[in-house]
């Protein structure tokens, strides 16, 4: 929860976690996963309703873990969608379809 203007508000945590391909765009897993992380840290200052945003690139090889995870906060589910349907939002959405092999998305109210 977060106080706002002297009321309590109940935060969206939005968490995306990645599995990235092989080989993609011309590039190999690591370069992409790089360019994915910087590709996404980019877009707080663009997207107003972002209001805590991490990303996270793994380091431990095991066979169930993903390549890099973003944790996000937004003071609504309304701020969450217009996050989603944001142009810039959609510019790394299409990235991501391209160089990822599998995505898990979690989305739940604090």
């Amino acid at each position: 929860m977060c106080l706002v203007a002297g009321r309590l508000l109940r935060m969206i945590k939005h968490i995306v976690m990645f599995k990235l391909k092989e080989w993609a765009e011309g590039s190999d897993k690591a370069a992409n996963i790089k360019a994915l992380k910087a590709n996404l840290e980019a877009l707080p200052p663009k997207i107003g309703e972002i209001k805590f945003f991490e990303v996270g690139i793994n380091f431990l090889e095991a066979s169930v873990a993903y390549d890099l995870v973003l944790v996000s906060e937004f003071e609504s589910k309304e701020d969450l969608y217009s996050y989603q349907k944001h142009p810039e939002h959609a510019r790394v959405a299409n990235f991501v379809g391209k160089v990822c092999e599998n995505r898990i998305v979690v989305d739940y109210v604090l």
